[in-house]
C-alpha cells in the first residue's frame, strides 16, 4: 500500500467487506441454489437449472458447477482460467498483486445416488464468498496481496487436490483456507456451531484379486480352488483384526467382484477392496500392512493366488493453531461461536494433503439437520439445500476472508502460522 496511506482497522475492513458481500449476496444465493440461476448465468446454459445443489455431479464430471461458479466470478469482473492445471473441471481465479497469496478451495462434487450429501455446494459458496470479499477489501484499501480461488474437483473419489498439488497449483500459495458443513447436533451441546480446526485421519487402500480354479460345484468341487472362500476368509480375518486396532482407527471393505447367483461352479475369480484409516500417513500404512496379511492368509488357506494393489489415500489433516485462533475470533465477531479445535474426526479429506505441503485451515460450520442425519446420508442432502445452511455458510465465508486479511497484512501473525507449520512437521 502507499507509504502515506494509513492501515484501516479490522472493524473498518469488516464493515467494508460486509457491505460488498451484501451487494452481491443475491448472486451468491443463486449460485448456492435458491432461485433460478439462469437469471445470473444466462450466457452459460439454456437450462433453467444451473444450480450446484440441484445439479449434483460426480468426481471429475462437475461441468455445470465449473461453469456456474466461473459465470458468477466473471460477472463480478474477475479474469478466470477454465480447465486449470490439466483437469477438465478445475479452475483458477487470481486477484491482486504482490504480497502473500491466500488460497480458497472450492469443492463441488457430489455423491452417487444421494447428491450433495456432504454439502459441497456450501463449500463452494464459502470459497467464493471468501475470495470475492478478500479481493474487494485488498483492492479498496490498496493493499499488496493476492487471492486465489481454486476449483478442486473430486474430493469424494479421486483426490483432486492431490492432482493439483502435483500440477503445481499450490506452489506459490502461502496459506490455504476452506470450510466444511456438518450437522450442528455435533456442537450444540457445547454451545457452539462448529470448529475452526479438527484432525482427520489418513487412509490407505488395498485392492485384492484372488485367482482360483473353476470346477463344477456339484460333480467335482475338489478339482477347484475356491476364490470366494479366499475372499470370505480375508473378510473374517479383517473383522477379527478390528478388535486390536486403536479407537480412532477404522477398516472398511467391500466385495468388488464375486460369482453370480446360481453359478454352479467353484469361483475362479473374486475381487475385494479395503481402506485402512489412522491418525497419520505412517499409521495408515502400518494398518494397511496388517490388512494385507489378512488378505494373504485367505489366499494361503485356500490355495489361491493373490494380487494386491496398494494406494496411499488422503493424508491426515494437520491443525494450525494460529490459523484456528484467527478464524475463531472472526467468527465470534460475526456472532457465531465455534471451537478452536476439536480433535480427531474419523473421516478423510484431500485437504489433508494440502496441509502437509503448506499451512492450511479446514474449519467446520454446523447446519441444522431435521432427522439427525450426518454427512453422506439423504437427510444431509436435504439439509445442505436449506436457507439456514446457506446463511451460516455465508458467515463462514466472511470469517475465512478476515483470516485471509490477517495473513496478508500482519507479518507477526503470519510468522506464527509458519512457526506452527514447521513445528508440526516433527509430529507427523
Amino acid at each position: 500500500m502507499s507509504a502515506v496511506q494509513e492501515m484501516p482497522s479490522t472493524a473498518v475492513v469488516r464493515e467494508a467487506m460486509e457491505e460488498y458481500i451484501t451487494s452481491v449476496e443475491r448472486r451468491l444465493r443463486d449460485l448456492n441454489a435458491y432461485v433460478s440461476a439462469q437469471q445470473v448465468m444466462t450466457k452459460l446454459s439454456h437450462s433453467p437449472e444451473v444450480k450446484i445443489h440441484e445439479n449434483p455431479e460426480l468426481a471429475y464430471k462437475e461441468h455445470k458447477a465449473h461453469d456456474a461458479i466461473l459465470g458468477l466470478v466473471e460477472e463480478l469482473g474477475f479474469q478466470v482460467t477454465r480447465h486449470a492445471y490439466g483437469l477438465e473441471t478445475s479452475f483458477e481465479v487470481i486477484s491482486g498483486s504482490g504480497g502473500r497469496l491466500v488460497n480458497f478451495n472450492a469443492e463441488y462434487d457430489a455423491l452417487p445416488g444421494i447428491g450433495h450429501a456432504c454439502g459441497h455446494n456450501l463449500i463452494a459458496t464459502a470459497a467464493v464468498t471468501g475470495f470475492v470479499g478478500l479481493a474487494y477489501v485488498l483492492k479498496r484499501f490498496r493493499i499488496d496481496g493476492r487471492v486465489q480461488l481454486l476449483g478442486t474437483p473430486a474430493e469424494e473419489d479421486g483426490g483432486g487436490k492431490i492432482d493439483l498439488l502435483n500440477a503445481g497449483a499450490y506452489n506459490a500459495v502461502d496459506v490455504s483456507l476452506m470450510i466444511h458443513p456438518m450437522s450442528d447436533a455435533e456442537y450444540t451441546d457445547k454451545g457452539v456451531l462448529g470448529t475452526a480446526g479438527f484432525s482427520s485421519v489418513a487412509s490407505h487402500t488395498l485392492q485384492g484379486t484372488y485367482h482360483g480354479l473353476r470346477a463344477h460345484a456339484g460333480a467335482s468341487p475338489w478339482e477347484g480352488v475356491n476364490a470366494l472362500d479366499a475372499l470370505v476368509s480375508a473378510y473374517v480375518n479383517v473383522s477379527m483384526l478390528r478388535q486390536q486396532i486403536l479407537p480412532v482407527e477404522r477398516i472398511h471393505g467391500s466385495v468388488v467382484e464375486a460369482p453370480k447367483a446360481n453359478d454352479n461352479a467353484i469361483a475362479a475369480l473374486t475381487r475385494t477392496q479395503y481402506t485402512a484409516r489412522s491418525t497419520t500417513i505412517r499409521g495408515a500404512k502400518t494398518l494397511g500392512t496388517k490388512v494385507r496379511r489378512c488378505m494373504e492368509a485367505g489366499a494361503l488357506a485356500t490355495g489361491c493366488k493373490l494380487e494386491v494393489e496398494e494406494k496411499t489415500g488422503y493424508a491426515d489433516l494437520r491443525v494450525n493453531e494460529s490459523l484456528c485462533e484467527s478464524f475463531q475470533q472472526h467468527m465470534h465477531a460475526e456472532g457465531v461461536k465455534i471451537l478452536k479445535s476439536q480433535g480427531y474426526v474419523a473421516a478423510a479429506t484431500d485437504q489433508g494433503d494440502v496441509s502437509y505441503a503448506i499451512p492450511a485451515l479446514h474449519g467446520v460450520i454446523g447446519i441444522p439437520v431435521d432427522d439427525g442425519s450426518k454427512n453422506h446420508t439423504p437427510g444431509f442432502t436435504k439439509a445442505a439445500g436449506s436457507a439456514v445452511a446457506y446463511e451460516r455458510t455465508l458467515i463462514a465465508g466472511k470469517g475465512l476472508a478476515m483470516t485471509g486479511w490477517d495473513i496478508i497484512i500482519d507479518d507477526a501473525f503470519y510468522g506464527r502460522v509458519k512457526e506452527d507449520f514447521e513445528n508440526d512437521k516433527r509430529l507427523r
